[in-house]
This record gives C-alpha cells, structure tokens and sequence, in this order.
C-alpha cells in the first residue's frame, strides 16, 4: 500500500489529485470546528457521553462534530439516504429507469433529483434535532429555528458538493472518504478511552489484550474477504474473419465476494439513524412514556438494533450487487463474442449459472459484513465496555483504504500501459 501511494506521489498529474483529495478532506475536518449559532456545544457533549446512546453513534459517524455543535453535524447521512430512495425509485418507476440507461445525461438528470432530496431530507433531519435537542438550544424562536435548521442543511449540501468534487476531481469515492475521515479522526479518542477504561480497572491486560487480538483479527478478515473472488471460467470458440482466426482463448469473470465494497454498510448505517431522528420530535421529559421507551428500543445498543442492522446490510448488499452486476446482460455479451462457461449452454443457462454463483458468493459476503457490525454489540455485554463502533469503523476504515489504493494503482497502471506493452 505505501508503495502504491510513493509510486503515485511521483506521478505530477496523480500527486495534484492526492493534494486536491487531502485539501477537500482538511476542509471537511476544519468545518467539524464551525459552531452552528445558537446551539450549546455543552449540552451535545453530555449526550455523547451518556453510555451508548444514539448521539454517541451519530458524533462517531460525524468525527466529532456532532458534540461540537458545528455546521457538519449531520454529516452526509441524509445525501446517502436520498441515494437509496432514488436508487429504489430507479428499479420501480419506468421513467426513473429509462434515464438510468440513456448513459451520462441520464445519470446527470438522476443525480441532480438526488440533490434535491438532500436537501429536503436534510432539513427534515435538522428541524428533528431542533426539537429533539430542546436543551441543546439557547433561545427559541422562529429566528433560531430558522438559523439553525438552515445552517445544518446547507453544511450537509456543502459535504455533498465536497464529495462530489473529490470523486470528479479528486482520487477515491468522494462521500466513502468523508465518511472515513470522520471515523479516522475519532481513533485518538477512541485510544484514549480504551486507556481510560484499563486505568479505572473495567479492562485487566488479558481483556485489552483479547480486544486488541479481536480487532486485529477483524482487520485481516476484512482484508482477506475484500480481496477474494469467485473466477468463472470463460472460453471463447475460434472463428475465421478474412485470412484472420480470432477467438479460442480462456479467461474468466471475476465475482468478489465483497461485491457491494463498504456501500451496504453505509446505506444501513443511514437508514437506522434516520428513524431515531424524526422520534424526536415526539420525545418527552417522561422517561416511562411510550417515545421514551421506543427510543431506548431502537437504540444502538438494543437486540432490535443490531439484528435489524444486520438484515439490513445483507439486504443493501444483494441490492446494490443486483443494480450493479447483470447477468443477462453478461451473458448476452459472451454469446455474441462467441465465449461460453465450459458445461454449460450460452443464453439463459448461462445467466441463470452466474446468477446461482453471484447469490451464494455476495450471501458469504453479506453475513461477513453484517457479523463484524453487529459482533461488537454482543460484546458490549461480555466485556461491559462502549465498543460499539469498533466494528463498523474498522469496517469502513479498511474497506474505503483498500478501495482508494486499488483506483490510485489502475490510475498508475492506464498512465504507464505504453511501458507494459513494450
């Protein structure tokens, strides 16, 4: 990986986009210290501190700077949310779907739609804090309600511009990387806390140890599932064009087992915050009262929570593979080019054998995902200690760093093909 990262360092056009990523990236994180007018940083950091609460896990995805108070609080959770529900709306409304397939104009017209939900669901985000952090807010009234909603939209808009120029202009997927650094600027905290814990006696040197074991183990798992693949063999018949023969040789269709990358955990990670946050506007001093248990019932820390969670990312996972990974259209491509899978009939018995393939392989990868995501919950309880993100961040982390090497080393390898061919 740091020989990927030199070797690209040295290339002028690559190193601009390295310095364009990391100056986009430091603005995200300056951002994270903007105060949103209005609102008491002291009272956010009290709820982050209360033992696995929501705010706990919305301030993790944030990098901080949900208990800051700042112009970023949101993050690009409500961009994501827009995502899923245009891409649903893409495989359920003709129309949506006929513009998906007419190539770069229609994904321009799709992605601005995208835009506009950003903004509508931002603002819906941000009035179910407003009301949802009632001790949060110095003063009420219209002109800080009109303050405050409008500053945390426009700070999500502003990520969303920023991820999209990072993945235009930049290197890497714009929005995984924003994420990513959140989650990264979080790991001295997260180090200190663990310290903390070990000095106040709650972890001995044999429990820090099995944790530090764990999430070693984690990380080469997440490595070693991102990197595996299921190769379908492929031969292509011999044909004569002219005085030409072409055709007749093998090779394969590479299926990975972690086909959908980091996206599925993301996507779930969005759709579990988004209920948690319109519940606010119901919530009330009573901690008996039905809002107040349904909030402690959707909870990071609940049974429902983490096995919701993880049907959700094995079911973001099948999605996002279906709309990104065709069959059919696979196997009509091989047909015309005369290539078919040894054993087995060109057409729909081909599809139909991908397809078998694809299911079971993206079903081990999708358990994978939601295991390690989900696992750190369970722990919570074995070594009574807050590690709820240990799993998804680490997660995130490695998936989102293995992917941005990947496309730095095949951006090095389109600028150097000339040098592979001689």
């Amino acid at each position: 990986m740091f020989q990927i990262l030199r070797n690209a360092w040295k290339i002028p056009d690559l190193r601009k986009k390295l310095l364009y990523t990391i100056l986009l990236l430091l603005v995200f994180r300056l951002g994270s210290f903007i105060p949103v007018p209005g609102m008491s940083s002291e009272a956010l950091r009290e709820l982050v501190q209360g033992e696995n609460s929501l705010f706990g896990f919305l301030n993790t995805l944030t990098g901080g700077a949900f208990e800051m108070a700042s112009i970023f609080a949101m993050s690009i959770s409500p961009y994501i949310t827009a995502s899923i529900i245009m891409n649903l709306l893409t495989v359920a409304i003709p129309s949506l779907e006929k513009l998906a397939k007419e190539g770069e104009e229609g994904r321009k017209v799709i992605a601005q739609y995208t835009r506009y939900g950003t903004v509508i669901l931002g603002f819906i985000q941000a009035t179910g804090l407003y009301f949802g952090l009632s001790g949060a807010v110095e003063t009420r009234g219209l002109l800080s309600f009109i303050t405050i909603t409008f500053t945390f939209t426009a700070g999500t808009a502003f990520l969303m511009w920023l991820g999209e120029q990072i993945t235009e202009k930049g290197v890497g997927n714009g929005i995984s990387l924003i994420i990513f650094a959140g989650i990264v600027a979080r790991i001295p905290s997260g180090v200190l806390a663990i310290g903390e814990y070990y000095r106040m006696g709650a972890l001995n040197i044999f429990t820090l140890t099995l944790f530090l074991a764990f999430a070693l183990v984690v990380i080469a798992g997440i490595v070693a599932m991102t990197q595996a693949e299921r190769k379908i063999p492929v031969q292509y018949a011999k044909r004569v064009v002219g005085r030409k023969m072409y055709g007749g040789q093998s090779t394969h269709i590479p299926i990975k087992v972690n086909t959908a990358g980091v996206i599925p955990i993301i996507f779930a990670m969005s759709i579990m915050a988004f209920p948690s946050t319109i519940a606010q506007f119901f919530t009330t001093p009573d901690p008996d009262s039905f809002w107040a248990g349904f909030l402690r019932f959707i909870a990071p820390d609940s049974w429902f929570y983490g096995t919701f969670y993880f049907i959700m990312i094995i079911f973001f996972t099948f999605f996002y593979t279906a709309i990104t990974f065709n069959p059919i259209e696979i196997a009509n491509n091989m047909k015309k080019n005369g290539g078919f899978v040894p054993g087995i009939r060109p057409g729909k018995p081909t599809s139909d054998y991908i397809n078998r393939v694809l299911s079971r392989v993206v079903l081990v990868g999708a358990i994978f995902l939601g295991a390690v995501a989900v696992l750190p919950i369970f722990l919570n309880y074995t070594l009574d200690i807050n590690i709820f993100f240990g799993g998804t961040g680490l997660l995130i982390v490695v998936s989102v760093a293995l992917e941005t090497v990947k496309q730095l080393e095949s951006q090095m390898l389109m600028r150097h093909y000339k040098g592979f061919l001689e």
